[in-house]
């Protein structure tokens, strides 16, 4: 098996989670502003510990990653699975991995990219999704300019951009909260 796959990968906190029974009206608040399939999920009751700085993250992950104007969904669930496999965060990939091949019917694509790498063969939008992402990940004090230049040319207007940015910025700091909280845990 590859270190990262579709499938679903637990995750295990090693800060122990607040009991949704037992959660403050603050804590049940913060996580009614998550997206509604992760509120009972272990990481976000996790989160929960701290509902000022929750509250704040779902309404930002809200707002970035499920708006309907802009770039394309499926490309912002491309963008930060790519974040994840170059942070190294099997899990996050694994989530945006399945929500990118049932947003897209294109499970091949995803798989490509995790078995294969994110050098492998895709479409020339897709390719320079793929790459800015992975720049921006690895270098972001690097990024300029000229780094915009492939995903204009592959159809990106500004506000996409700036979608596809708040995504891979947003992610960078996802990955880095899941990683510190807890560890992936290989199905």
């Amino acid at each position: 098996m590859t270190r990262f796959t579709i499938e679903e990968v637990c995750w295990e906190p090693r800060i122990p989670p607040v009991e949704a029974e037992s959660a403050t009206p603050e804590q049940h608040a913060a996580l009614e502003a998550c997206p509604p399939a992760q509120r009972r999920s272990t990481y976000f009751l996790t989160l929960a510990r701290d509902p000022a700085s929750l509250g704040e993250r779902g309404a930002l992950f809200n707002s970035v990653m499920y708006v309907p104007r802009g770039l394309p969904r499926a490309e912002r669930e491309l963008a930060t699975a790519v974040v994840s496999i170059v942070n190294g965060c099997v899990y996050c990939a694994s989530v945006h991995a399945r929500r990118f091949a049932e947003l897209t019917k294109d499970a091949e694509v995803m798989q490509r990219l995790l078995e294969a790498g994110l050098g492998t063969e895709l479409s020339p939008r897709r390719r320079a999704i793929v790459d800015f992402a992975a720049r921006l990940t690895r270098e972001p004090g690097a990024v300029g300019a000229a780094d915009l230049k492939p995903l204009r040319e592959a159809g990106l207007d500004d506000l996409e951009l700036l979608d596809l940015i708040h995504s891979i910025a947003m992610f960078a700091n996802a990955n880095r909260l899941m990683q510190s909280l807890g560890r992936s845990v290989m199905p």
